[in-house]
């Protein structure tokens, strides 16, 4: 069995241990790890499929994925007295399942630009699985499989996700049918960058810190622009699980015209100062290029001396290599 080096929530390590404690010295598989399986899914802002880990529990249901963080060159593990050959490290950080399920919501929308119809989620997952699974893939992608999608749709999470950004009716106490939402997915969206560009999630990150402070946008008088950009970058935040229509459409959404407005004269200010900085250079380049000219003239003049031997009158006068010829 391959070992891998990974980060994982508290909790899910806590499942884990306890599931080994159980199995003792029991070869653990997906069958034997409390239900743990990971799927591949599309991920959400660029298609390609990518591995998941879902994890539910009597009181929790979440969704993590699971990135890969590979060294540039050749690297191993030293784990007590074993040597781990792969060098890579596996982070699994929680992730929104509503974000899961815009690329495979989107995949049910009708052609014909109405809404649809309300439909049992089961049916939805089903129409989802069979679009996607159709759509040609890009070379060497992993494919996305029936089974995966479907073990998403049995997911807790899931369900509390889909209530999110769909519109939904409650037929019986038992069935529930769904309706994918743009309107109630953009206001879902909002309210994260709501919670994203709050001021004190902000502070946490020095390097957004760093970057407003660059802009001049911490100075006093300046608050207005510094509340557009904390909700610009919360946007950016946003998009790297967003797709580029539903990132466009966020964006819309705000006003950021003040805010473009003093970038723009930023930019033209530092274009401006450029070409100060670059014809003070050019004029420096060109002083050095002269002086460097009128030396080599005044090298080449010579002494008052030697000016003077070159008009000396030597005709008739003895070449001086006549004086060391055999007499």
């Amino acid at each position: 069995m391959a070992c891998h080096f990974g980060v994982l929530p508290a909790d899910l390590l806590q499942s884990l241990s306890s599931q080994l404690q159980q199995d003792g010295d029991r070869e653990i598989d997906a069958e034997t790890t409390g239900g743990l399986r990971f799927l591949r899914l599309p991920h959400p802002r660029t298609g390609i499929s990518a591995l998941f880990l879902p994890h539910e529990t009597l009181q929790t249901s979440t969704m993590l994925e699971i990135q890969a963080v590979s060294p540039p060159n050749r690297r191993s593990w030293f784990m007590e007295e074993e040597v781990v050959e792969d060098g890579k490290l596996l982070v699994m950080n929680p992730i929104d399942p509503a974000f899961l399920l815009i690329p495979i919501l989107k995949a049910t929308i009708p052609t014909d630009g109405t809404a649809g119809n309300f439909r049992p989620a089961d049916d939805i997952f089903e129409q989802a699985a069979s679009t996607i699974m159709a759509a040609p893939s890009l070379e060497g992608d992993t494919p996305i499989s029936l089974e995966d999608i479907q073990q998403l749709s049995s997911l807790r999470c899931t369900h509390i996700a889909m209530r999110r950004i769909c519109d939904f009716k409650e037929i019986t106490p038992e069935i529930t049918v769904f309706r994918y939402s743009k309107e109630k997915l953009l206001q879902y969206l909002r309210v994260k960058v709501a919670r994203l560009s709050d001021q004190s999630i902000g502070e946490v990150s020095r390097t957004l810190n760093r970057s407003l402070a660059k802009d001049g946008l911490m100075e006093d008088g300046k608050e207005s622009l510094l509340a557009l950009a904390r909700v610009r970058m919360a946007c950016d935040l946003v998009s790297q699980y967003l797709p580029r229509d539903v990132y466009d459409t966020l964006l819309s959404s705000y006003d950021f015209a003040s805010l473009d407005a003093y970038t723009r004269s930023l930019k033209e200010e530092a274009m401006a100062l450029a070409a100060v900085n670059m014809n003070a250079v050019e004029a420096r380049e060109s002083k050095d290029q002269k002086d460097s000219g009128n030396d080599k003239k005044r090298k080449a003049k010579g002494t008052h001396g030697v000016e003077q031997l070159k008009k000396a009158n030597i005709k008739g006068m003895a070449k001086l290599s006549t004086f060391f010829q055999k007499k």
